[in-house]
């Protein structure tokens, strides 16, 4: 069986109690109040009734407060997972979208985010899902900008014209001198 970890000799359980009062974190407030029990010779069951855990758990905030003080019974911010690009990474990245591609080196005409995740691939040999690598891309500053799509075979000035054919038919309906519709001659008002 192990022995308990000893609280620093350098605060009271007075000490303790003031601290647990001038605190704004409800959770900081708990743990000091159960480490004020300990300081007041009670059990350290008593504590973890007290502050509503296990003993284990009184135990690591013995430790954290052995090491930091009141401070280290705060609850810190989870670091998180570690990003996959790097500063140098988002530098050559930007460069890269700046410059645009080379069809012949790159085998592409514009820059999608596969083409771009395949890139950092072989440039530095990281993986990266499209949707993580949009989300950087954002936070670069950049946005994804596609042009309509337009069918191989479409002629711009036959668009035009039959626009230009619509515009005017619509325009005769109106006035009412179309041939083709059933009152003409009679003015649509």
């Amino acid at each position: 069986m192990g022995f308990a970890v000893r609280l620093r000799g350098d605060f009271t359980a007075s000490q303790i109690r003031e601290l647990a009062k001038a605190s704004r974190s409800a959770d900081q407030t708990r743990r000091l109040l159960a480490l004020a029990e300990i300081y007041d010779g009670r059990s350290r069951s008593d504590a973890a009734r007290l502050g509503g855990v296990g003993l284990q758990t009184v135990r690591d905030w013995v430790l954290a407060f052995n090491a930091e003080g009141p401070d280290g019974l705060l609850n810190g911010k989870a670091p998180g997972q570690v990003p996959i690009l790097n500063d140098g990474h988002r530098r050559a990245l930007a460069e890269m979208i700046e410059t645009g591609p080379m069809p012949a080196i790159h085998g592409v005409v514009r820059w999608r985010l596969v083409d771009l995740a395949q890139w950092l691939f072989e440039e530095f040999g990281l993986t990266i899902s499209k949707q993580t690598l949009s989300r950087e891309m954002r936070a670069m500053g950049f946005r994804k900008l596609s042009a309509r799509p337009r069918h191989h075979a479409q002629d711009a000035k036959r668009r035009r014209d039959r626009r230009a054919d619509i515009s005017t038919a619509w325009l005769l309906w109106l006035s009412g001198l179309c041939s083709k519709c059933p009152h003409y001659g009679h003015g649509h008002r």
